[in-house]
């Protein structure tokens, strides 16, 4: 079942976002069982919202991508992180 993942991270710019999706290189590289993802600025920092085939597969790229880029481009935060079920979405 798909889930949505909300993301804030506390004080993040988005040039530290710009070098993390550097060194992630979603696009040329993309995540296994990403649906949707878009972030952008909120009070305080960043937000991300991304939709996901399961948990798992988020669990994954964050474990395996996400954290080991983030400690090489100095993101020392960890990001909240909110979970919810996803009733429908409609690919395009």
């Amino acid at each position: 079942m798909a889930v949505g993942i909300r993301l804030k991270g506390d004080g993040w710019t988005a040039e530290q976002v710009d070098r993390l999706n550097a060194a992630i290189d979603p696009g040329g590289n993309p995540p296994d069982g990403l649906i949707f993802h878009a972030s952008g600025p909120v009070d305080g920092g960043w937000g991300v919202l991304d939709f996901w085939e399961s948990r798992a597969h988020f669990d994954r790229f964050a474990a395996e991508r996400i954290g080991p880029a983030a400690a090489a481009t100095g993101i020392t935060s960890q990001p909240e992180v909110h979970e919810f079920s996803v009733h429908e979405y409609f690919p395009h």
